[in-house]
């Protein structure tokens, strides 16, 4: 992947070294286990984070500045993923809102309550932004044994598609329904809205491949860490049983088959995850 040197995104907000902390939460090795839970894509783990005071985050003022290559590395991808949603909303004559990506350092405030580090990055329907903390990407290579530039902005990516489903209405109309619905019905509509997030991802990729002078091993790359991140592997990595009732991310295989159907077919009606039927 080839990113060095191209155009970067101004929807940038840098919080590092002016993130909200909270005090006297999980830590040690309970955190170790809720993180491999609840490791990857805005997974709802803060029941397990609660407690403790939460300071607020002071705000950035003026325009964002890139500091360091992580952050340019995060710009240059967001940008891409502008270019390529602003032309497909455009092409079915709608307008698209660029969200916002906030960069943070170990916790901050959000539209959807606290943003914590463990929680691994996530879109937050309530103010529009995607949270990441860089240290994530760290996570992914040591302890997911996830490799390569690509795979980190899969990630990206995968959190934009929320933000895609947001602005369609497809998010809303979800969350709603799910709120209906008991716990295994509701896990499997949150499946298939990751799903959905992955084909997004996928398409993505594929309309990016010559911008990144992607290979096959920078979508073998993403592919892995689709696999290593599916709901039935993050269960074996926490010594638990599988249960496919609980999954709310989908199987490593369905995973790698959605962010593929996408790559494969560059249209986002391929990515209709909600009438596929059986996944």
């Amino acid at each position: 992947m080839r990113w060095q040197g191209r155009r970067t995104s101004r929807n940038i907000q840098d919080r590092r070294g002016m993130s909200a902390r909270r005090t006297g939460g999980i830590g040690g090795l309970g955190l170790i286990v809720v993180v491999l839970l609840g490791l990857f894509f805005g997974v709802d783990i803060t029941p397990f984070l609660s407690g403790g005071v939460v300071s607020e985050a002071p705000q950035p003022t003026g325009p964002n500045e890139i500091t360091d290559s992580q952050e340019e590395f995060v710009a240059v991808v967001l940008a891409e993923t502008e270019s390529v949603w602003d032309r497909i909303f455009s092409e079915s004559g709608l307008n698209y809102s660029q969200p916002t990506l906030v960069l943070f350092e170990g916790g901050t405030t959000s539209g959807c309550g606290m943003a914590q580090s463990a929680m691994g990055p996530f879109y937050c329907p309530g103010d529009k932004n995607i949270y990441l903390d860089m240290d994530f990407f760290r996570v992914m290579e040591q302890e997911l044994g996830s490799r390569g530039d690509f795979a980190k902005a899969y990630v990206i990516a995968h959190e934009v598609g929320h933000h895609v489903q947001d602005e369609l209405g497809v998010l809303g109309q979800v969350n709603e329904q799910r709120s209906r619905m008991n716990e295994a019905d509701a896990n499997a509509l949150s499946v298939r809205i990751e799903l959905q997030a992955d084909c997004y991802a996928g398409l993505w990729a594929r309309e990016v491949t010559e911008e990144f002078a992607l290979t096959d091993d920078d979508i073998r790359s993403a592919l892995d860490t689709a696999a290593r991140i599916g709901d039935d592997a993050l269960q074996r990595a926490a010594g638990r049983r599988v249960v496919p009732d609980s999954f709310t991310h989908g199987s490593s295989e369905q995973r790698q088959g959605w962010f593929y159907t996408g790559y494969r077919s560059r249209d986002p009606n391929s990515c209709d995850t909600f009438s596929a039927g059986t996944l």
